[in-house]
This record gives structure tokens, sequence and C-alpha cells, in this order.
């Protein structure tokens, strides 16, 4: 329990800072678009809504981002543009700020009101499963990055079956010489682009970009690691419950059906038949493209993702052509200093019904997994598969990348989140679930827990992004005042765990049996 004086002092703090106001920016940034001008406050200067490419609507929907429109009169970069295209998911922890919308694609910039020399710059990437998210939410704000010399850029991409749509009649106009499917990586990639051709103007450091991304941000962080179409477009890469053995959201090809998993053609196909629509010409996708947005969206978000007309990501050939995993292995991937972790209390499924049933993919490991997994032989069936199902999707494939990159000689730091808000301590009872750790990351524990922020909340909050903030700037974690983040080393296995006594320790892996078993099972046949 937080005295009664520390409860003040963090209210004071967090009304101090809300009470900044902002003001107008000294003069116009000029990108290759057209200048923006942005707002200054507490010590920061933020650009919010800028356009990194045209809007991809009419004629542009399903098409790689095309270049945005120039302008000549300074663009009031004072709001956040529109999120992507989506059906609002009420169960989110990353409310949108702004109604949603297919004219998406913008950007945010946050940098210190004054600036001195190149500073580095971390890139952010949303969550939210590829059907929900964007960049508009409270607690993805940049400020205390930019307080830290370090600038932040935010960005949109689209999802749902806008950002991930096969269809032959998309195929055959081929209107982007190969590149399909994956439009939502495409614009990851154009937002990219659009850093390295602008963030200098900001004051920036285009040869130090940081990526950093949040499960699907995260997954796609490993896409942009693996896809040669990203290459040279960052520097350091972070990744926080994004998994990294298979593609995240499943094997799926944009043209081949496989068992049991139809392609992205055939999942659109569906889609403009429950729309009316036949035929695979010319004329039926100036049909698909001149349906309302809300039959595109058809419902789909986080609740009802599994779709007989959405498949997500898939395998196109051009941006993804493997899994992470064969390409860590492999050594073709984008060789840069790594940071991984995932949460203790992470998402994941599993859905045995019985131990039996939970415990045969180990095959001839099975005893190795009873000992690792239910060493008293009283944990319910409901316990065991939890666990099996957050080691499997994010956990362990966290320390498979680290180990995987240590041993090839890149720069690796491993973590794993195990932190709880006070005020969520009897709530969150098994541990820190996924997506909590964002708000201590980008240090927004003010804006998410209000009047019920303690001084050790805020404490560690600070303490993690000032590692995130660190890493950004030299690809090592470490700095003054905080506790020591050792480099991944295979065969010591330590990582730094930011424990729920909110002092980060590097410690051996405290699950290490649990990871071993898990890695055994990753390796047998399916």
């Amino acid at each position: 329990m937080v005295s009664g004086v520390r409860r003040a002092w963090v209210s004071i703090a967090a009304l101090t800072v809300a009470l900044a106001f902002p003001a107008c920016a000294q003069g116009p940034v000029k990108t290759a678009s057209g200048p923006v001008s942005g707002v200054t406050g507490d010590g920061v200067e933020s650009f919010k809504g800028i356009p990194f490419a045209a809007p991809p609507v009419g004629d542009l929907r399903w098409r790689a981002p095309q270049p945005a429109t120039h302008w000549t009169t300074p663009l009031k970069a004072d709001h956040y543009g529109h999120d992507c295209m989506q059906e609002p998911f009420g169960g989110d922890a990353a409310p949108l700020g702004t109604s949603p919308s297919e004219d998406c694609l913008v950007l945010n910039v946050w940098r210190p009101a004054s600036i001195h020399g190149k500073l580095p710059v971390i890139v952010w990437i949303y969550g939210g499963g590829f059907v929900n998210g964007g960049s508009s939410p409270a607690v993805y704000e940049g400020s205390a990055f930019a307080k830290k010399g370090v600038i932040m850029v935010s960005f949109n991409y689209r999802l749902g079956r806008f950002g991930f749509f096969g269809h032959p009649a998309l195929t055959a106009a081929d209107a982007d010489h190969g590149l399909l499917g994956n439009y939502g990586y495409m614009d990851q990639i154009a937002a990219l682009k659009w850093v390295q051709a602008n963030i200098a103007a900001f004051g920036g450091d285009p040869a130090n970009v940081t990526i950093f991304g949040e499960s699907a941000g995260g997954g796609s962080v490993h896409m942009l690691m693996t896809s040669p179409l990203a290459k040279g477009l960052f520097a350091k890469a972070i990744v926080q419950s994004g998994g990294g053995r298979g593609n995240l959201m499943g094997e799926r090809r944009l043209h081949e059906d496989q068992p049991g998993q139809p392609s992205s053609e055939t999942l659109g196909l569906a889609l403009a038949k429950k729309n009316g629509i036949e035929g695979t010409d010319a004329a039926a996708l100036a049909q698909l493209r001149a349906l309302p947005a809300e039959a595109i969206v058809d419902k789909l978000n986080l609740a009802n993702m599994a779709s007989d007309t959405y498949g997500g990501p898939m395998v196109d050939g051009r941006i993804v052509v493997e899994t992470p995993q064969a390409a860590y292995l492999s050594g073709r991937f984008n060789k840069v200093p790594l940071m991984i972790g995932a949460n203790n209390a992470d998402i994941g499924f599993n859905f045995a019904e019985t131990k039996e049933a939970a415990f045969a993919p180990f095959g001839s490991h099975i005893d190795e997994a009873k000992a690792a997994y239910d060493p008293m032989g009283n944990f319910s069936v409901e316990v065991i598969r939890y666990f099996m199902g957050m080691d499997a999707m994010m956990i362990e494939p966290a320390r498979f990348v680290a180990s995987a990159l240590a041993t090839q000689g890149l720069p690796t730091y491993e973590y794993r989140y195990a932190y709880v808000a006070d005020s969520m301590q009897a709530e969150w009872k098994t541990g820190t679930p996924h997506a909590t750790e964002i708000p201590y990351v980008m240090n927004t524990v003010a804006t998410k827990y209000g009047d019920k922020l303690t001084a050790a909340d805020a404490k560690i909050a600070d303490q993690t992004n000032s590692y995130w903030a660190n890493f950004a700037k030299t690809g090592n974690p470490n700095g003054d005042g905080l506790p020591n983040w050792p480099q991944y080393d295979p065969k010591a296995d330590v990582l730094m765990v930011f424990t729920p006594e909110g002092v980060p320790v590097a410690k051996t892996d405290p699950w290490k049996a649990r990871m071993e078993v898990a890695a055994a099972a990753s390796a047998l046949p399916p």
C-alpha cells in the first residue's frame, strides 16, 4: 500500500503534465511532401496526422501505398489522423482516439523542443491481431522518449480485409508488379521509407532507427527483420510478445490452398460471393472496390477474427517468404541488434480437454513436460494448457530468437515482464497479462492508471522507458542508475526479469525447464 504522501506526489506530477499548455511550434518542418507545423508543450514538440502515402481509397483500395499528394501551405499537424478502418473492439486495452476510416495512412512524430545534433529514432508498430489497433491511443503517446533525447514515430497500417486480402482479379491486374496480398505490411515498409527520407528534417538520424512493436506489432518486427524488402530501413529492433518461430498468424499462402488452410485468394472469392460478386475479371474487381467499407469490415475484430472470408497476413513470396524460424536459423535476415521478450502471463492458445491430450504433443519428452508443467500432479488441465499456450506462442519463441541471434554474434537482450500495477494486483493474480507492459515501455502509466498510479508504478515505468530509450540510442539498454542487463548468452540463459516487486533483476531464466521442454516440442513434427 502506497503512503498518502507518495500518492499525493504522483497526483501532483500527473496534474503538472496534464496542465502543460501546448503552444505553436517555432516554424514548419519541410518534408518531401510539404511543410508541417506542430505544437510544443512541456519540452516536447509533436506533429500528428502527417500523410506518408496517398489515401488507399477507390482504385487504391488493395494497392501498394502510393506517394502522398504534395502540399505547399504548412500542414497544421496538431491532431491524430483517422485510425485505419476496423470494427471497434470493446475489450481493447488501448482504445482508439479517432473514428476509423479508409483514409488513414498517416504518422506522428515527437521530438525534444530543443535539438542538438542528430537524434536516435524509435518507430512504434501497434498490435491488435492485424484486425484492430491504431496509433492514436493515449498510452502510445511518445513524449517520454522525446524527453530522453529520442525521436519517436508512430504510424497507421491497414487492417483486416483492407490490409490482408487476396483475389484472382487483383493477381490478374498486377498493378504493383507482384506486390499483392500483404497491403498492411506494405504500409509498414512505406512508413519506414518515409522515415529514411524525412526524419533528418526533424533532427533525427536515419542511420540510427529502431523499430519496436507489440503482439501483431512484434510479429511485424519479425517480418521486417526477415523480409528482403525491408533491408536497410532500420538499425535495431525490439519485439514485445511477438512470437518468433512461425509467422504469427499462420502459414497461409496467397495463391495456393493447403490442407485445412484455404489461400487468401480463396477467402477473397468467398467475401466477393457473400456480397453478390462473381467472376475474376476487372469488372469483379471494380465491384469489390465499390463496396462500402462496412461491408469489407463485416464486423471483423479481435473477438471473432476466425472467419471463412479473412485469413490475415500470408506468405506472398515477396514480403513474407518463409517463417522467422527458418530465416533466423539460416542467417537470411536483416542482422541488427535485438531486444526481445514477453510477459509472464502472456497470451497463447491450447485447447486440450484432458491432461493426456495436453501432454501428448511432447512425444518422447512427455516425462520432462509433466515435470515442468505439473510437477506435483495437482494442476488442473486449465492451468496446464494456459502455461503451455503462452509458452508456445510467445515466451519460448522469444528465447529461441534471442539464442539464434546471439549464437550468430549479434548483440541480443532478452526480458520477461512480470510487474503488475499496484491497483491491478487483486485482479491480475497470475501475472502480467498480454500488452499490459506497454504503458511502462512508453511511460504513459499516468494516463493509464490516473489517480490509482503509485510511486512504485511510476518508478519502474521510468526505468523501463529508460532501457528502451538507451537501446534506441546505442543498441545497449544499460545506462546510469539502472540495474545491469547483460547480453543474452545461450549457455548462461540470463534474462532481465521486471519483477513483481518493481525491481529489474538479471537472472537465469526461472522457467528454464519449461522453456527447454517447450523448445523440444517445437522441434517435433506436427
